[in-house]
Formats: structure tokens, C-alpha cells, sequence
């Protein structure tokens, strides 16, 4: 077999491939083999009819139309391998010769990785926000934990933000009940903004066994985004009484004997959260960096392959309306030509960022361990409720292990970026990146060796 490959762009190759006749007489001979053993013909038994005899009285381009359908996918194979391109897409081919006993010819056009150029990637600089903690941040959390174990008191006055209230709700469209939206006794939290638009207005100054009209659009049912006049009937208010943040709070609250050593530990707790965003903007600051630095040309049909997926999954749930679609961006102050246009913003900077941490993983040399994967899966087996064995049959079956091997090696990839990096705060002091990317790969293989001779040195003493 004989093959040659044409650069049509920076992302685009033909692969010209000539495959001799001589290399299908195999599948021919296997072809006819299958064949014979279900062809009956007069006075030989089924399975014996001589083969010389079967190629004499069938169809032969029919044969031949079987055999290089199978031959063609192994054949392009071969050929993307003997040429060391790297595809990223699903090839063109057009069969430009398919005759029996010629050679036979075909092309295959296919986006692939295009050429990077990387910058020195020790030089790179990352400059992020530094971690501040305010008293107002630290108070919130203090509210929150006091807002756990208050009580709930039964009050005679006017609905205020942040009561508890029991209401029963019912709706009517064009004069009409709606069943669906019916309900009695619900429970619900003033200010919380968990039900319909403008319930919470409606109800705040109202008494118990008051009632109020108004007007908002349905979210759910068969008059889901139409205008109904919805009726809130307050039957109950309840406060939510704090205990005092004292020494006392603390202990029922805490481990901690005194409010001051559970203050300490909330901002410890803020202080968590804060480095945990400032890894987040490392690692998208990192990328940001690495993308102003550095040209990638973009396949295009790769680019509109994922913008069709993202607009498909946006009007899919309103049964591919395209005027309800865009009456929807409308209320939300959009339209259909921001929305797409930030939609191919996205796919751009997306595959644009999958290319370059791909490239950057090929010059490091960036392996992913069974640990990485285990770590994957256990996140996210976590993430959707499943048991990891549970969801490891999923991605199975769906062939997304693959995927997410790539995912899991762009991040190990992005960790290695970081730490060859020089990251600083705006304040000008050196952060330390191992808390949430890992020792550096150097290090890792340092612990790994010591760990390793500890072992032997174990396996020699027993």
C-alpha cells in the first residue's frame, strides 16, 4: 500500500492512498469462503461449492463493493499511521478507483492537530488576586451556622423578609383554573426566590388568612411561559429566632468551648474557600496567559460541529422552536445574534485551549497514572450519586472513557504549566501551587523512588 498526504491547511490534510489488488485477493478469498458455506447449487452438499465455481456465477461488483467497505476504514488506518498526522475529526473519503482486479485508490480528508509553537514556558508569569478575608465574610458564615440551629416562633404581625410562611397557591389562565398549579399548605421561605417570579412580593404584608392576586408567568405544566393571575393565600407566619453567638452557642454548635476559638476556625473556613478560587483563577489566568502567547489555527469544521451541539442543546427542551427560542433570549436582554456569536467565542476558546494543553502534554511527556483516573472517577461517581463501578460501566458503554483519559491529562498538564510558572499575587508575594496542583513532577518521582526503596528495604528485612 502506498500513501501520500497533502497539507490543505494549517488543520486540514488529504491522504492519498493506493491499495494493490494483489493485497485484497485475502479478503476476497475470505469473502467467498463466508459466501460458500450458505450458496446452495445443485449436486454439492452446503459449504462444498468449489470457490472457482462461486466467482464464475456471482456478482462480483457486488463482491467487491463488500470487501473494500471493510477494507477502506484499515486501510486509512495504515495510512494515518505511516504518515504520523494526528486527526481530531472523522475523515471525507471519496473512492476515486474500484474496479475488479485494479488497484484500488481513494483520498481521505481530515482535520488534524495543527502545528504549535510553544513559548518558554518557565518564563511565564501569573499574577492573581491575594486572599483577603473580611469580618463581614466571616459574620455571614457565623449567621449561617447560627441560622442552622435556630427555632421557628409563631408571630401575629404582617409578613417581613426572611419569615416562614405556609400559603396555598392556585391559578388561572384566560379565566381558567389550572389544576397543576394548585397547592395547599406549602412551606415556604420569604426571600428565598425559590418559587414563581413576584410570589415574594405578593406576600410580604400580608396577615394570616389574607390573600393576593398577581400577575407572573408559569414555569412548568402545559401553560409553562404563559401570563397567569395567581392567588397567595397566607395561612400561617413564622420567625426564625437566632441563639446568641456566645460561649454556649459554640459548644452546641462546634467542638470549640468559646465563640472565639469557633470565630477562628470560620476563618479558617473563609480563608479554605478563598485559596480554593484562587487555585480556580491560577489554573484560568494560567490558560489566559499561554493563549495571548500562542497562535492556534482553528479547524473549522471541528469549531462548528461543537457551536451546532451547544446551539442544539440550548433549543432543545423548547422542541427546536426557533421563535420561541428567540423570544426567550429576548426577556432575558439577549438575541440571537449575541447569543451566537458568544456561543462561537466559546467552541473557539475551547478547542483552541484542548489543542494547546494536547501539545503541551506531547512536549512534557505528561503521563496519566491509574491514581489520576481512580481520583477521576471517584469525583465523579460522587458528583452524579453513582458508585464508581456503577458509572466506570457507563463511560464504557457510552466509549467516553476516552474522553475523559484526555480531560484527566490536560489537568495533570495545566498543574505542570503552573508549576513551571512563576505565580505571584498583585501584592507581589510568591504563592505556593502544591496545595491544589500536586508537587511538581520532579518531586512526585523523588517521593515515588524513596517510597520504592523504603518497600525493598521492607522486602529485605522480611
Amino acid at each position: 500500500m502506498k500513501s501520500t498526504v497533502e497539507k490543505l491547511s494549517p488543520t486540514r490534510v488529504r491522504i492519498n492512498v493506493e491499495v494493490p489488488f494483489t493485497e485484497l485477493e485475502p479478503d476476497f478469498d475470505v469473502a467467498f469462503k463466508e459466501m460458500a458455506k450458505t450458496v446452495r447449487l445443485p449436486g454439492f452438499r452446503p459449504g462444498k461449492v468449489p470457490v472457482k465455481l462461486l466467482e464464475a456465477r456471482i456478482d462480483k461488483q457486488a463482491m467487491l463493493d463488500q470487501v473494500v467497505g471493510e477494507a477502506v476504514p484499515a486501510r486509512y488506518s495504515e495510512a494515518v499511521t505511516a504518515s504520523e498526522v494526528q486527526p481530531i475529526g472523522q475523515p471525507e473519503i471519496d473512492i476515486t478507483n474500484k474496479e475488479y482486479g485494479q488497484d484500488l485508490t481513494f483520498t481521505a480528508e481530515v482535520d488534524v492537530r495543527p502545528e504549535i509553537t510553544l513559548p518558554e514556558l518557565s518564563a511565564l508569569k501569573i499574577v492573581v488576586d491575594p486572599i483577603e478575608i473580611s469580618d463581614d465574610e466571616v459574620d455571614a458564615e457565623l449567621q449561617n451556622l447560627r441560622a442552622r440551629f435556630g427555632t421557628l416562633t409563631g408571630v401575629e404581625r404582617p409578613v417581613q423578609n426572611g419569615d416562614f410562611v405556609s400559603i396555598d397557591l392556585s391559578a388561572t389562565v384566560d379565566g381558567e383554573d389550572v389544576p397543576e398549579a394548585k397547592t395547599e399548605g406549602l412551606s415556604h421561605e420569604v426571600g428565598s426566590g425559590q418559587l414563581i417570579e413576584g410570589l415574594d412580593d405578593a406576600i410580604i404584608g400580608l396577615k394570616a388568612d389574607e390573600s393576593k392576586t398577581f400577575t407572573t408567568k408559569l414555569v412548568a405544566g402545559d401553560h409553562a411561559d404563559e401570563d397567569a393571575d395567581v392567588t397567595v393565600t397566607v395561612k400561617s407566619v413564622k420567625e426564625r429566632e437566632l441563639p446568641e453567638p456566645d460561649d454556649e452557642f459554640a459548644q452546641l454548635a462546634s467542638e470549640f468551648d468559646t465563640i472565639d476559638e469557633l470565630k477562628e476556625s470560620l476563618v479558617e473556613q473563609v480563608r479554605r474557600v478563598k485559596r480554593v478560587q484562587q487555585a480556580e483563577q491560577i489554573r484560568d489566568k494560567s490558560l489566559d496567559v499561554l493563549l495571548e502567547q500562542v497562535e492556534v489555527p482553528l479547524p473549522e469544521n471541528i469549531v462548528q460541529a461543537q457551536v451546532e451541539e451547544a446551539v442544539h442543546n440550548a433549543i432543545h427542551g423548547l422542541d427546536h422552536d426557533e421563535a420561541k427560542f428567540e423570544e426567550q433570549l429576548k426577556e432575558q436582554g439577549s438575541s440571537r445574534e449575541e447569543f451566537d456569536a458568544t456561543t462561537r467565542s466559546e467552541a473557539e476558546k475551547a478547542i483552541k485551549t484542548q489543542l494547546l494543553m494536547d501539545k503541551i502534554a506531547d512536549d512534557l511527556d505528561v503521563q496519566v497514572g491509574q491514581n489520576d483516573l481512580t481520583e477521576r472517577l471517584v469525583l465523579m461517581s460522587r458528583q452524579y450519586g453513582l458508585e464508581p463501578q456503577q458509572l466506570l460501566a457507563y463511560l464504557q458503554q457510552q466509549n467516553q472513557l476516552p474522553t475523559m483519559f484526555a480531560d484527566v491529562r490536560r489537568g495533570l498538564t495545566v498543574a505542570a504549566v503552573v508549576h513551571g510558572a512563576t505565580v505571584t499575587d498583585t501584592d507581589g508575594n510568591e504563592i505556593d501551587t502544591t496545595e491544589f496542583f500536586g508537587p511538581p513532577a520532579s518531586q512526585a518521582e523523588a517521593s515515588d523512588d524513596v517510597e520504592g526503596a523504603a518497600d525493598d528495604a521492607e522486602d529485605d528485612d522480611a
